[in-house]
């Protein structure tokens, strides 16, 4: 039977990323974000700093959460793109996984066995998190959310030709808050279960 996909898109700050990790070991599949960009780069044989072609502008930690393929010419982007395309493909024809982001709910959809959710939450829970999860300064988290979620879009626009929290384009969406990352997690796996009939043992 072809292998079962579930990509994930997030808003910045709703702790989309350690849902889909404990999402991942919950079901004992593997989950892919930032692997990506290390694949990308190995594949292109170039470090990961050259793929954006202005390295200089790297000036916070949080810069490749803003740029996750950096920010480069059109003709790079393109490349880098086209490159993103052909490894989230062969991941999701080798293996039942979970991606994050990298426009893969575009590049997957036509797979046979997909389910494409996005996680959001409340403006103030995100803000929330962004201190005491992701240990930011007010005033940091409240510049990162408007920049991330801009960025993102924007990324997502340009190549899948749609936002990511677009309804026509989405399975499922849920707001990470009213369950928490484990409760999120969890119910998540049920429906995946549910819809793709597969057993609560290991995957």
């Amino acid at each position: 039977m072809k292998n079962y996909v579930i990509t994930i898109n997030r808003q910045f700050g709703s702790l989309g990323r350690p849902i889909a990790r404990q999402m991942s070991e919950i079901m004992n599949i593997k989950y892919y974000d930032r692997d990506i960009v290390d694949m990308v780069a190995r594949e292109m044989k170039k470090p990961v700093s050259v793929i954006s072609n202005e390295e200089e502008t790297a000036k916070t930690s949080y810069f490749n959460m803003k740029f996750p393929l950096g920010n480069g010419t059109t003709a790079m982007q393109q490349e880098i793109f086209e490159t993103q395309r052909r490894i989230i493909a062969t991941l999701a024809d080798r293996e039942n996984c979970i991606i994050v982001g990298r426009c893969s709910d575009y590049i997957l959809r036509n797979h046979p066995r997909l389910m494409r959710i996005f996680i959001y939450a409340p403006a103030d829970i995100r803000y929330k998190n962004c201190i005491e999860n992701l240990h930011m300064k007010p005033e940091t988290a409240k510049k990162m959310i408007s920049d991330v979620d801009k960025a993102r879009a924007a990324y997502h626009m340009h190549f899948a030709r749609y936002l990511p929290g677009d309804l026509n384009h989405n399975d499922l969406m849920i707001n990470s808050s009213f369950l928490g990352v484990e409760g999120t997690a969890r119910y998540l796996v049920e429906l995946i279960r549910q819809k793709f009939s597969i057993s609560a043992g290991p995957s």
